[in-house]
């Protein structure tokens, strides 16, 4: 009795272990997808600053552009050029940081929660893990990064 309870125990021991890895391996997952989601906002916060700020120079020009009306002839064209690149340039950047703010396909948390679903779908009776994406051939016991799952490292 004591031989097979000796072996309950460290299967219990094994089963809490590999949840525990689980657990961890989602945790890092989610936390590199919120490192990526700051990124990728501080990215479109600085565009955004950047076509506030040409912009606001655009209007500066096309207030000058309209006060240089009346002077000299040759100044007039070269103002107004620039007014027309500023503005241009801003809004192109406006643009960019709008598209940059838009949610990445499959929503926040996609990886985590694709990762997730095919734990469940494992776990599920008489439904065993997909071996032959998840495991090397060249070394047993060495899991191997799925195409679909892009290789990035948390940082520490």
């Amino acid at each position: 009795m004591s031989a097979e309870g000796g072996g309950l125990f460290q299967s219990l021991r094994r089963l809490l272990d590999t949840v525990l890895e689980i657990a961890q391996t989602r945790l890092e997952l989610i936390g590199t997808e919120l490192e990526q989601e700051k990124l990728r906002l501080l990215g479109a916060l600085w565009q955004g600053a950047l076509a506030l700020m040409l912009l606001g120079l655009a209007l500066v020009c096309a207030l000058g552009f309209v006060l240089l009306l009346f002077s000299e002839a040759y100044r007039l064209p070269a103002v107004g050029v620039l007014a027309l690149i500023l503005g241009g340039a801003g809004i192109w950047v406006l643009r960019s940081a709008r598209e940059a703010l838009r949610s990445p396909e499959g929503g926040m948390f996609a990886l985590s929660l694709g990762e997730l679903r095919r734990d469940r779908d494992g776990m599920a009776p008489g439904v065993g893990p997909d071996v032959s994406t998840d495991v090397s051939p060249d070394e047993p016991g060495t899991l191997v990064r799925p195409p679909s799952v892009p290789a990035v490292r948390p940082r520490r």
